[in-house]
């Protein structure tokens, strides 16, 4: 197979949501290749699920501290995206290949670049329950809860990802925590949440893990995203084109 291959950097929550709708919408519309990004935050930024509410976040608490807020065009839950390397796939969905079958093969290709990285990282076999979780406080973290075949190392969630479908397309993107600063999320908490942020720091602190953590080293964005392009060819049987002209067209 035949993809792009696209590394924009680090840039702001919307500049990074709007890319990933954009590459989407285009690819529903038969314009280019199925593509795999990796990208980074600056600022470092809080991002949302499509159904999360912004009011469990202190807006004046990210103005003051310079941290973006913004909503994604995928489900899920809030994410501090700050040493992270986060990547998106968009394809199509065929009569083989269902959403939760993507989900499933694109968290393989990850995997198979954890474990370049030197990560053994695994599929989580079982689903929290989302509907209880979801109407609880301490749910408001991404990484406090996992679906079956999300990203674990050793029972921790290292990798949080959410999916939606524009069409034929699927839009699969997702955090792979290269260090424990996505803990900091509960700083940011608005006033009448904050009750639930030692459970809240709690859970992070125990159900999530990092790559830093895990190695016992620094790991950085570039290392990371060099082992996770290598892990999808190697796991997902693809041939990568490097798109740094449409790279450059696109953010100018």
């Amino acid at each position: 197979m035949m993809w792009n291959f696209l590394n924009t950097g680090f840039h702001t929550g919307v500049f990074n949501m709007e890319f990933d709708e954009m590459l989407a919408r285009q690819l529903n519309d038969e314009n280019g290749l199925p593509t795999l990004r990796v990208y980074g935050w600056k600022p470092h930024a809080i991002s949302i699920g499509f159904n999360q509410q912004a009011e469990d976040f202190d807006a004046v608490r990210l103005q003051q501290a310079g941290i973006d807020l913004v909503r994604r065009p995928t489900g899920g839950r809030a994410i501090f995206h700050a040493h992270e390397l986060t990547y998106s796939v968009i394809m199509h969905v065929s009569e083989t290949l269902g959403p939760r079958s993507i989900y499933r093969f694109i968290n393989e290709g990850l995997i198979g670049g954890l474990h370049l990285l030197g990560i053994h990282a695994e599929l989580s076999a079982e689903d929290d329950d989302f509907r209880k979780l979801y109407r609880d406080a301490s749910s408001i973290p991404c990484f406090t809860s996992s679906a079956k075949s999300e990203i674990q190392f050793k029972g921790r969630k290292l990798v949080g990802s959410a999916q939606r479908r524009f069409g034929s397309v699927i839009l699969q993107h997702g955090s792979l925590l290269l260090g424990p600063q996505h803990r900091k999320l509960s700083d940011f908490l608005a006033p009448h949440l904050r009750e639930s942020r030692e459970i809240i720091d709690d859970n992070l602190m125990h159900r999530t893990t990092d790559a830093e953590s895990i190695l016992g080293r620094a790991v950085t964005f570039e290392d990371a995203a060099c082992c996770i392009k290598k892990g999808f060819k190697q796991e997902c049987n693809i041939t990568f084109e490097d798109s740094f002209t449409l790279v450059t067209s696109l953010i100018e």
